[in-house]
């Protein structure tokens, strides 16, 4: 990926997305992804072997479903789910976030439905 030489808006980054559970690329920090995605409803129960996941509300409220409890997450706030903890994404009304995340760290985990998008989708 190509680093840009100007400031990225997060929130224009944002507006620009049509579709919900499809995270884009927008930076890189050594090997670390910056992604920006809308969400509403919910995404799948998963998790990522390898790889932390940490995720920044940007507007509106999340909600990590976890094992044994429920992480919400308001605007400017972040939650990093641990690697190998399963985690399910619940979002009651549109959610606008940044994902920080490793550039290996599939979608969905090993866990593939409808909503799994490659990452080379994601950096399109």
């Amino acid at each position: 990926m190509k680093l840009s030489d100007q400031p990225v808006n997060i929130a224009q980054a944002l507006a620009s997305l049509t579709d919900y559970w499809s995270p884009k690329v927008v930076g890189q920090v050594n090997d670390q992804y910056l992604k920006v995605a809308k969400l509403k409803g919910e995404l799948l129960w998963h998790d990522h072997a390898n790889e932390d996941e940490t995720f920044v509300v940007i507007y509106g409220t999340l909600k990590i479903q976890l094992p044994e409890r429920e992480v919400v997450i308001g605007v400017g706030e972040f939650f990093t789910v641990p690697k190998g903890v399963r985690h399910n994404p619940v979002a009651e009304q549109e959610c606008g976030i940044l994902l920080i995340e490793t550039v290996t760290t599939l979608h969905t985990g090993t866990e593939q439905s409808e909503r799994s998008v490659p990452i080379s989708a994601q950096l399109g």
